[in-house]
């Protein structure tokens, strides 16, 4: 089995890849080779069972998608896009890359020829919902996104649909919660906050929160987001149906009950470390962004996820701090 990961690089994307690494296999098939492309050199795995081979490319220059699909790889997981802060700022490259990019890709398999059909699983976002919201967003629910980044997950969902409809591949389309607590430097996503709030504190560092307490909003671990890739690669699709897009499940809380979970975990002293400064354009964007969810189509699917914040900066402590923070 041959399996491409476009934005392998990436926080997620790497993580995937050093799973399958671990399980050695995925769905009970054993794994020849995995390509990792990205626009910057994707780290090889360790003690990796499989050839592994990194490209470094962008998607969205016409040609590409045709080159790294030419080894017609059974399984192709589609992370490669610019975050959402990023997307707002720079409107034409949001579009180049996690529009054109996609659209590409998808011919470029249309357009293959000899039979090929990969499974492709598209990594969308919460984004593509817009308010006004329920307090409960249902599977049901408009998708009417208020920024850039959303409509350019949105419009690659239909996408996604339109072609597993015609029988170009297998799509399965995923919509990511907000990944949480990401490891690593802060990135340009407006939601990186969410991350921060945990991520420097349990690092001895100070951590700055743009928005009220009082913000609520979805989460997932890093570790749930790989689990939601590989059930997304080995699952009966044919369960589906014609939406393919798919809610993933998570945890919605607000500020306050994240800071209160990190109490709980961690103590008061690494609460401190959290400074209040009010960002009145990050505060603009979150809220427009969705709240809580009534998820119910994935979870009847297989897909889990945690089911408290306490939970989830357990999960970082464990895989990203080797069980132990700055008290």
């Amino acid at each position: 089995m041959h399996i491409l990961v476009l934005g392998g690089a990436g926080m997620v994307g790497r993580k995937f890849i050093e799973r399958l690494a671990r399980d050695g296999g995925l769905g009970g098939k054993a794994i020849a080779k995995v390509t990792a492309q990205d626009v910057f050199p994707a780290s090889a795995p360790a003690n990796a069972p499989f050839a592994f081979e990194a490209l470094t490319s962008d998607l969205s220059q016409p040609g590409e998608a045709e080159k790294l699909i030419a080894a017609r790889p059974e399984l192709i997981v589609h992370l490669a896009a610019i975050v959402s802060g990023e997307a707002e700022v720079d409107f034409d490259k949001g579009y180049r890359i996690n529009l054109d990019g996609t659209r590409y890709l998808f011919d470029a398999i249309r357009l293959a020829g000899d039979g090929y059909k990969p499974r492709v699983i598209f990594t969308s976002s919460i984004a593509v919902f817009g308010a006004p919201f329920h307090d409960k967003i249902e599977d049901e629910f408009f998708t009417t996104p208020l920024t850039s980044y959303g409509t350019q997950k949105a419009i690659g969902e239909l996408l996604l649909c339109d072609y597993s409809r015609r029988g170009f591949f297998d799509g399965v389309g995923i919509r990511l919660p907000t990944i949480c607590v990401r490891p690593g430097a802060p990135n340009k996503a407006a939601s990186g906050f969410f991350s921060n709030i945990i991520r420097e504190p349990l690092n001895g560092q100070e951590a700055v929160l743009p928005v009220s307490e009082q913000v609520r909003h979805w989460h997932a671990s890093p570790r749930s987001a790989v689990g939601f890739l590989i059930h997304a690669a080995t699952m009966d699709t044919s369960l589906i149906g014609p939406r393919r897009a798919l809610t993933m499940p998570g945890y919605s809380c607000t500020v306050a009950e994240q800071i209160e979970a990190l109490r709980k975990v961690a103590g008061e002293n690494v609460v401190k470390r959290i400074k209040r400064v009010p960002d009145p354009v990050i505060d603009g964007i979150v809220a427009g962004w969705p709240r809580n969810f009534d998820a119910r189509r994935a979870p009847a699917l297989g897909f889990t996820a945690e089911s408290s914040f306490e939970e989830i900066i357990r999960v970082h402590i464990d895989d990203e701090l080797g069980g132990k923070f700055v008290a």
